[in-house]
């Protein structure tokens, strides 16, 4: 059996053009999709926590070191520059293979840094 998983996902990061007139995607920081390990024209969803928008698309490497996320073409009706969103990516893996994975998450500062990354979430507690 393969499951779909989280395999990677750029927490709270924030939208730094809203580019209606472009061929779409998300351009996203070459960096950032470097150390995600997210490759170009991998399918992304994007998570918007200012205005509850959920969308898919895929991503475009950006300029590294720019702290980009362009969210292009029709998804950008969907967000605005400055609004914070979830980025995430997944993938088919068999059983076997989730003995060893981890995915890679990014938690970003205020200006689309890294503050630290993870392999794993805490429990929620109730």
């Amino acid at each position: 059996m393969e499951l779909i998983m989280l395999k990677a996902k750029l927490h709270k990061a924030k939208v730094t053009h809203a580019v209606l007139n472009y061929e779409g995607s998300c351009a996203i920081g070459g960096d950032l999709l470097d150390m995600a390990g997210i490759r170009e024209f991998e399918q992304i969803q994007i998570y918007n926590v200012t205005n509850g928008e959920r969308f898919t698309t895929y991503a475009i490497r950006g300029e590294d070191d720019s702290g980009m996320i362009s969210v292009n073409g029709a998804a950008a009706h969907k967000a605005s520059v400055g609004d914070t969103v979830i980025i995430c990516a997944y993938a088919n893996f068999a059983e076997a293979e989730l003995e060893t994975f981890k995915p890679r998450m990014l938690y970003m500062n205020d200006d689309n840094t890294v503050s630290h990354t993870s392999n794993a979430l805490p429990v929620q507690l109730a």
